[in-house]
């Protein structure tokens, strides 16, 4: 491996992609601000674009000198003092600088599609400059070899979040949205952290590397009991759950989507995806330390895979309908990060980032030409929106296990990797899967085909700064497969036995037949069948979860202020104010006794003396 100064240009300054994108919010700010107010907003959103742009180019440089030297390490010191050494490392890996450039060029994309749905948007530019922000810190986050870098870049994600999902924050709803998600997502965060701090206490370093090193002797050499390494683990798992929404922290994705959906795009395809590339980072840290915790994340990626997939069969919001989707499917990535499959997760998460992030633009294409996102409202535009149906129907079988996108070729890897030992959780991939297709076609059927409903029958097709976006991103879902096999080869078909690729087809067959076989009832959001309607709002209140918090945590914990509350006005404050109460009156009582005749006042001195003295003797000469 050379020294970092013989390395290239383009891996020394390696640093700053993630500065690109935070350079765009700056450049941002003069318009966001309204200190420029002639020439609109637009210029804020071509400054951004030609930040990206520029991260986008020297990505693409450092992955030609990766793939030419090798993975590298670049180290900078940051902080000194005492025996406190901060540093900011990178690790330019493949799969790191190809994570980077999936965040760049998603991030363009969706700047570019961006300028289309949102045209009208007065404040464009504070957008572009909260994407800026949000590009920044994902690209840093993939590339960091640090864990407190990690965590660091991990809590400016959930700012931007807060930022973006509040960003028509003269609603109330979105207002409510964007505080939810970011406390839930500070309840993980907060449990990161003290797996951080603890870590920076028992190891003496934050790099991954060191970590590792240390986790495999932990145990063995007695530095840390199983119960602390339990509790650890425990910790370190919670922040990449809460940013992949996997249950119990899932909730939030769902509110999410009051936001803007160029936001959405981003935040259902690549913000997901640096939650699980942190948890990657963290899993030889944590399987070494706490089995449990292996076992806490094998059980939420199969709740988080199956009951996302139900609750999005029951929704009628556009968005949402997805939204448990991607909660699902990353739910499966963590059963495969659990298993110890590191190589097909990484596969995985590459394709389903950009195939969710194709139908989200598909999403956005039909709000933006509907001003609708209701499925009861929708239908018969598959004639009018050529390019979204396209866009939607490749898109929808990438983040399947239809022959021949990329998550095929996942499902039929971890398949091949899990039937043996594990068939129960080959069963949870296959049934997420029937259910993830039944979905999509579902969808599908609602929107594109049937009978054109009243919001649906003057329907144009989106303006080409949306659909040049969608149909550019259509082109590279279909060329996934190659691209994968450049990043992590892939050999085809022939990489797992045809009864697996068999089991993967039946699977996507039978939901794409209940799919279409799926009742639907024009202008009626609930069926008219009474046990179907029960399993529906079953599902599509997810499984009334929220309900279920309400009652468990926010009213025995609003109970319990309400009780200190009183505590504290009542007992505390009553008990203080008679003791001030009884101090006036004592003291108007005294001030009748002062007379201010000095002879007086030297006598009960004395007196007082007399009998101190009278009673320290008394004391002191009783026998012992």
């Amino acid at each position: 491996m050379p020294a970092s100064d013989a390395l290239p240009l383009a891996m020394r300054l390696v640093w700053l992609i993630p500065v690109y994108g935070v350079s765009g919010m700056v450049l941002a700010l003069p318009w966001a601000s309204g200190w420029i107010k002639r020439n609109g907003p637009r210029p804020a959103a071509y400054l951004n674009l030609l930040m990206t742009l520029l991260a986008v180019l020297h990505g693409t440089a450092v992955i030609r000198e990766v793939l030419a030297l090798g993975p590298q390490h670049l180290d900078f010191g940051w902080f000194q003092a005492a025996d406190l050494n901060l540093r900011i490392g990178f690790d330019l890996s493949l799969t790191n600088v190809a994570a980077l450039e999936l965040v760049t060029t998603m991030s363009l994309i969706c700047q570019v599609f961006a300028l289309g749905y949102l045209d009208k948007e007065w404040s464009l530019a504070r957008f572009y400059a909260l994407l800026g922000f949000f590009e920044g810190a994902m690209s840093g986050v993939v590339l960091s070899s640090n864990l407190f870098m990690s965590y660091f870049l991990l809590e400016m994600l959930t700012l931007s979040t807060y930022l973006l999902v509040g960003f028509w924050y003269a609603q109330p709803l979105v207002v409510t949205a964007a505080r939810d998600a970011f406390l839930t997502k500070r309840v993980g965060d907060v449990l990161l952290l003290m797996g951080v701090v603890a870590l920076a206490a028992w190891s003496g370093s934050l790099e991954f590397n060191d970590l590792y090193a240390w986790a495999a002797q932990a145990h063995t050499q007695g530095w840390i009991t199983p119960l602390a390494g339990t509790l650890l683990g425990l910790g370190l798992i919670a922040g990449p759950m809460g940013k992949c929404a996997q249950f119990p922290m899932h909730l939030w994705l769902d509110e999410a989507m009051e936001g803007p959906n160029p936001a959405s795009i981003l935040r259902n395809s690549v913000v997901v995806t640096c939650g699980a590339i942190v948890l990657l980072k963290l899993m030889p840290v944590v399987a070494p330390l706490s089995p449990l915790a292996t076992d806490v994340l094998l059980v939420v990626g199969a709740i988080s895979a199956i009951g996302g997939a139900l609750v999005a069969l029951a929704q009628v919001d556009l968005k949402r309908a997805f939204s448990y989707g991607t909660t699902s499917s990353l739910g499966l990535v963590f059963i495969a990060i659990a298993m110890q499959l590191p190589g097909i997760a990484l596969l995985f998460l590459f394709a389903h980032g950009l195939s969710r992030a194709l139908q989200f633009m598909g999403v956005g294409s039909v709000i933006a030409c509907t001003n609708c996102q209701d499925l009861s409202e929708l239908g018969g535009i598959g004639t009018r929106m050529p390019a979204t149906l396209l866009a939607f129907v490749v898109g929808s079988a990438g983040v399947t296990g239809l022959l021949p996108l990329g998550c095929f070729w996942c499902y039929g890897l971890v398949l091949n990797s899990l039937l043996p030992d594990a068939p129960a959780l080959a069963a949870v991939f296959l049934l997420t899967n029937g259910l993830a297709t039944a979905n999509a076609v579902r969808v599908i059927r609602s929107l594109f085909f049937g009978p054109v409903m009243p919001k649906t029958r003057r329907t144009p097709e989106a303006n080409w700064l949306m659909a040049l976006p969608m149909v550019s991103l259509t082109v590279l879902v279909v060329l996934l497969p190659w691209i994968m096999q450049r990043i992590d080869p892939v050999p085809g078909i022939a990489a797992f036995p045809l009864p697996v690729a068999a089991l993967v087809l039946l699977s996507g067959g039978a939901g794409v037949l209940a799919g279409v076989l799926l009742p639907q009832e024009s202008f009626w959001s609930r069926s008219s069948t009474i046990w179907l309607r029960l399993v529906q709002d079953l599902l599509a209140y997810d499984f009334y979860t929220p309900e279920l918090y309400r009652r468990i945590i926010v009213m025995p914990v609003a109970a319990l202020a309400r009780l200190i509350l009183w505590i504290d006005r009542t007992l505390v404050k009553g008990l203080i104010d008679g003791i001030g109460r009884a101090s006036l009156a004592t003291a108007e009582g005294l001030k009748l006794t002062v007379s201010g005749q000095l002879q007086s006042y030297v006598l009960t001195l004395i007196v007082a003396i007399l009998l101190l003295l009278s009673g320290l003797q008394w004391v002191w000469g009783a026998p012992g």
